[in-house]
């Protein structure tokens, strides 16, 4: 053994202990070292053995495999076959044409995916850079990931927990603990053991990794380091948590595997039935190319990019940022919320809200007041006997007046509330009434001279201050409500002085908990002495009254909930905090009406997977929850079809934050494990920014809608005119060169401008859309088919008159792809809306289509009249006499889908588009 630290084989530590259980005497034999610390030499040998106090590193993705990834869509599997076809007979233009597609394509869907995953890499920067210890008897300063079991560990005021520490002494010690637990208030800690099965949350006895100590000093001893500790276990709960595939990317996926079969049980239909005509086979191979190209929407991964990109910039001048661009679609699909209450639904600063006194409450929110302090104080306290201020001062300012003197916290050098100060929260939220309601506290304790000061201290529950005032000094006391009954026997009551009512108090106190509130109760009274022997005795003071304080919600919450209940979704909450802290805050938001079920941590443990899922179905508000739990809540929503986002901003919100459909973190308090896993971060930190970002979502699903409509319409038409001109014996009225022309430069350029159509007016008043839906509803499959057939059959129709009447298929097949051209140019007035008419939307609502339409339609014309692109699309000059016959043809498409929609007004189909009637939300 080594002078001043222990000498130990690595080898006798057993790690695997529930260390809140254990006294600080067993936790030192446990870990083999003393009070007095280890020995460096040992220290070493434990940090060769358990590697650093640091978290893995989770390696960036691979670009080639990102890459690879984008020709994985059976999609795109097809269409790079039918480049290989078109190449192996020679038509090297097709085939380069398609080839240049898939190439554009990866490049937008490499761009789209190149983001690094690094929510785990980003838990390491919770560990403190350095950490004072005890080694060889004496107190060291060491960096912090050479921390070790058996290490002792000094903390005060301000420091970051820099490991898992079994605490062994405290002094008035206090820790934050929400990026953790999600506890608002920070967390008394003293060295008594606990009961094993006690959760994080109420483990008094332990200072877990990147918690932060508010006031006090400790002394602990490290009992897990790096992916050992609780922040570590977190970091392999998330690492273990893959996130879920987007309902977009599950639609997309099965969209594609339907085209791709569809396309290939065409081709193989058609195939037959020509070969057993005794057609020619390299027709039927350049019949397979072409509606390989035509049918395919291969400029479906670019729309979809650049639509989601749209709602990303919209999303973002609302203070929405987007780190995953299918999170858009899937936040506008969001059926329930589950949102963390601490900093996200309340404003992580605790207040003082009520003020008891005299029998009666005063609500310190109605008298809020901005502005100087100075220019609103009331007359100056001046030093008086207790009689003196008694008769001065209401009740209600008495206990304020005992609140900030028995005070150990500043306030900021600013006027405002929201420039903090120094000191517990608690404290901090006294000052803040106190300055409300009595003016600057500054001059206040000016005026009132401390004589002694004792501060707050866990074990002791209460803080007190000796002030000299008047004749006799004034002893100031404030703490937790029991405590400060015990020192009193007479209380301030609606008649004045009088005997003190027990009872009555202690209902009062009861009251406000229940209602969610942390109380303390404030007294004072006269004394003979001038110093600290007047802290000897506490008996005979008067009974003050009560302060009630809470965490309050965020401005503009309550309507934001409102506001996602209007348009079919459920808000939860789901929380660190205390349950009746957790369900006054949810009654007080709208969550959950009083009396509401609170399932809690301890509850959820007892509850088997079925008994969960049938308790998620009504119960609205979760407290005092793991992380583990979270992420059981949220599957089992998930199991009953759920699309569930998560919002939360700490440490213990990381995991659920990846399993949900989409994860929303806070930008300015949330910590950087939360804003990394998440999927969608508010940067202006306020729940009302879900609401709107619900609402952009919305729109982006319903542009997409509008977009993939658009594109498709023109597959169906190629999808019926194909087949039907080969059974028809007819030649071919495209070249696969002029499909892609048609799918991905006319029908592209529309289809990007309706990303940015605006919202239609009842958006937020529909149901969400049914996870179980595709990209389409039924409702635009129908009208899908309708168009197809009417396009095909107009096209064919002038197909074949212009080959009659002219004897050129070049020509024809010219005219076939303008009539096409045409067509496109009316539908996209048709895709606008579902529902609507046409002729009752603005035509320069969306100026960007207006322009894209007639741009399209000009580079068309221009293609028909430019040499290198006649030769690459084999494409002439049409005489002038052809085009209004053209133009006829292409409207009655427009006819068609009005007739359509009023047909569906007239008997709906049971779809998302057609419903504005929201179900009733459990609340």
């Amino acid at each position: 053994m080594e002078a001043g630290g222990i000498d130990q084989p690595r080898a006798e530590l057993q790690l695997d202990r529930s260390w809140h259980a254990l006294s600080p005497e067993e936790t030192l034999r446990a870990l083999v070292t003393t009070l007095q610390g280890l020995s460096s030499a040992e220290a070493r040998r434990r940090l060769a053995h358990f590697g650093p106090n640091r978290l893995a590193e989770v390696p960036p993705p691979n670009p080639l495999l990102i890459l690879l990834h984008q020709f994985a869509s059976p999609l795109i599997i097809a269409l790079g076959l039918a480049a290989v076809v078109a190449g192996a007979f020679g038509e090297w233009v097709d085939a380069s044409v398609i080839v240049a597609a898939l190439a554009i394509n990866a490049l937008f869907g490499f761009i789209q995916e190149w983001r690094a995953e690094s929510a785990i890499r980003s838990l390491m920067r919770y560990l403190s850079p350095k950490a004072r210890v005890l080694r060889d008897g004496v107190e060291q300063i060491v960096e912090s990931e050479r921390l070790v079991p058996g290490d002792i560990v000094l903390l005060e005021s301000g420091m970051r927990v820099p490991a898992d520490l079994r605490l062994l002494a405290t002094v008035a010690l206090m820790i934050d603990e929400s990026v953790l637990t999600g506890e608002s208030v920070p967390v008394a800690k003293r060295t008594d053991p606990v009961d094993p099965d006690t959760p994080v949350a109420d483990r008094t006895c332990m200072a877990y990794l990147g918690t932060i100590v508010t006031s006090g000093r400790g002394r602990g001893v490290v009992v897990a380091t790096g992916t050992r500790t609780e922040v570590g276990r977190i970091a392999a709960v998330a690492q273990r948590e893959v996130a879920p595939p987007t309902p977009l990317q599950q639609q997309l996926a099965r969209f594609a595997r339907t085209v791709a079969l569809v396309v290939l049980a065409g081709i193989l239909a058609i195939g037959a039935i020509g070969l057993a005509r005794g057609d020619d086979l390299a027709t039927l191979l350049t019949f397979a190319v072409g509606a390989a190209v035509a049918i395919v929407p291969e400029d479906l991964p670019v729309i979809l990019t650049i639509v989601l990109a749209v709602s990303v910039q919209r999303m973002a001048r609302r203070n929405a940022i987007v780190r995953h661009l299918p999170a858009v679609e899937t936040l506008g699909s969001t059926t329930v919320i589950g949102s963390d209450k601490t900093g996200t639904l309340t404003e992580n600063r605790m207040t003082a809200r009520l003020v008891w006194a005299a029998g009666q409450e005063q609500d310190l929110s109605a008298t809020e007041t901005p502005c100087n302090p100075a220019a609103r104080t009331p007359p100056p306290l001046e030093q008086a006997s207790f009689r003196k201020l008694r008769e001065q001062r209401t009740a209600h300012e008495l206990v304020l007046l005992g609140g900030a003197l028995a005070n150990e916290a500043q306030l900021g050098a600013g006027t405002s509330d929201e420039e903090g100060g120094v000191g517990d929260p608690t404290d901090l939220a006294l000052l803040r009434a106190a300055q409300q309601l009595l003016g600057d506290v500054t001059l206040l304790r000016q005026r009132f001279e401390t004589l002694a000061l004792l501060p707050f201290e866990p074990e002791r529950r209460f803080a007190a201050i000796l002030c000299a005032t008047g004749e006799r000094p004034i002893l100031f006391v404030k703490g937790a409500p029991e405590r400060i009954l015990d020192m009193c026997s007479y209380w301030v009551s609606e008649q004045g002085l009088a005997p003190i009512d027990r009872q009555a108090i202690a209902d009062a106190a009861a009251a406000l908990a229940q209602r969610g509130f942390r109380v303390l109760g404030v007294a004072a009274g006269e004394t003979e002495q001038q110093d600290e022997r007047a802290f000897a005795n506490f008996e005979g003071l008067v009974f003050l009254g009560l302060v009630a304080l809470w965490d309050p919600p965020r401005a503009g919450v309550k309507e934001a909930i409102a506001r996602c209940h209007a348009a079919g979704i459920r808000v939860l909450m789901i929380t660190g905090d205390h349950a009746g802290t957790a369900a006054a805050i949810a009654a007080e938001l709208g969550i959950a009406p009083p009396g509401s079920p609170v399932l809690t941590g301890r509850d959820l443990a007892h509850l088997d997977d079925e008994t969960l899922r049938e308790r998620v179905r009504t119960v609205n508000v979760y407290a005092r929850v793991e992380p583990e739990q979270k992420l059981r809540i949220v599957r089992a929503l998930q199991s009953l079809g759920e699309t569930v986002a998560v919002t939360g901003d700490g440490v213990n919100d990381a995991p659920a934050l990846r399993a949900a459909d989409v994860g929303v973190a806070m930008g300015k308090s949330g910590t950087d494990v939360a804003r990394e896993a998440a999927d969608i971060v508010l940067a202006d930190d306020n729940f009302v920014t879900i609401a709107a970002a619900v609402e952009e979502g919305r729109t982006a699903a319903d542009n997409l809608r509008k977009s993939t409509f658009f594109l498709l319409s023109t597959g169906a038409a190629t999808a019926v005119l194909l087949p039907t001109v080969v059974l028809l014996g007819l030649p071919l009225p495209f070249y696969p060169a002029q499909l892609l022309w048609l799918n991905l430069v006319t029908n592209g350029i529309q289809d990007i401008a309706l990303a940015v159509e605006p919202k239609e007016r009842d958006l937020m008043a529909r149901r969400p859309r049914p996870r179980r839906e595709g990209i389409l509803s039924a409702l635009l499959w129908e009208r899908i088919a309708l168009s197809g057939i009417v396009m095909a059959l107009g096209t064919l129709w002038i197909f074949e008159h212009t080959l009659a009447t002219f004897g050129s298929l070049d020509l024809a097949r010219t005219v076939a792809l303008t009539t096409m051209v045409l067509y496109q140019t009316f539908q996209v007035g048709n895709a606008r809306s579902s529902t609507q008419s046409l002729f009752r939307i603005p035509p320069l609502s969306n100026r960007f289509l207006f322009i894209a339409t007639a741009a399209a339609l000009i580079v068309h014309i221009a293609a028909l009249h430019v040499p290198v692109l006649q030769f690459v699309l084999r494409v002439q000059p049409i005489p002038l006499e052809l085009w209004p016959r053209m133009i006829l043809v292409a409207v009655t498409i427009v006819f068609a889908v009005e007739l359509h929609k009023v047909i569906r007004r007239r008997w709906p189909y049971p779809s998302w588009e057609l419903s504005s009637q929201v179900p009733q939300t459990t609340t």
